[in-house]
């Protein structure tokens, strides 16, 4: 995608929609002893999406996997929309862009596998992280130069924000959290 087409579409966004493992994560999980399972999470990719929060974004995590750090990191960083243990991301994202009235125009999607490709005809704009599936990477309107949980979700944060003219001022003021 050029890079005008690119920034009018991404000035579209209402809605960002991130798949977890993969994206937010390296997709690597560990085990405690007593079968909980951990992720490791970006702390720039946190920020990103702090900083679009207060750019007017409205965010959501959609994942297949379960475990409470998921939910734990949406908590930390304020995301309302925290929907785990998805089996069918189709009809998740439907009812999610019903409840928050967003047309798929204005839904982006971030994944990373093949169980992702399934959201394809809702969202104005499908988006990889550089590690992606092939066929994903391949139908992908943006695939970004970072890998998920490295650094792939603040690379698209910079280019949503440079879109709607916010990273300008970011860069030259730097950031406060107003504790919304």
């Amino acid at each position: 995608m050029n890079w005008f087409g690119a920034g009018r579409r991404l000035a579209a966004i209402e809605l960002l929609v991130l798949d977890v493992d993969g994206v937010l994560t390296d997709g690597g999980l560990i085990y405690g002893d007593n079968g909980e399972v951990g992720r490791r999470f970006d702390c720039r990719d946190g920020l990103g999406l702090r900083l679009l929060q207060q750019a007017g974004l409205q965010l959501a995590f959609l994942s297949g996997g379960r475990g409470g750090a998921i939910e734990a990191r949406a908590r930390l960083l304020g995301i309302r929309h925290c929907l785990t243990a998805v089996k069918d991301k189709q009809a998740a994202l439907q009812g999610l862009q019903g409840q928050l009235g967003v047309l798929p125009a204005a839904t982006a999607y971030v994944g990373d596998d093949l169980n992702d490709l399934v959201v394809r005809p809702l969202v104005g704009l499908l988006v990889a992280p550089a590690d992606a599936c092939g066929p994903l990477r391949r139908q992908a309107d943006l695939v970004l130069r970072r890998r998920g949980g490295q650094g792939a979700v603040r690379e698209l944060a910079e280019r949503l924000l440079r879109a709607r003219g916010a990273w300008a001022a970011l860069a030259r003021d730097g950031w406060r959290d107003r504790n919304d």
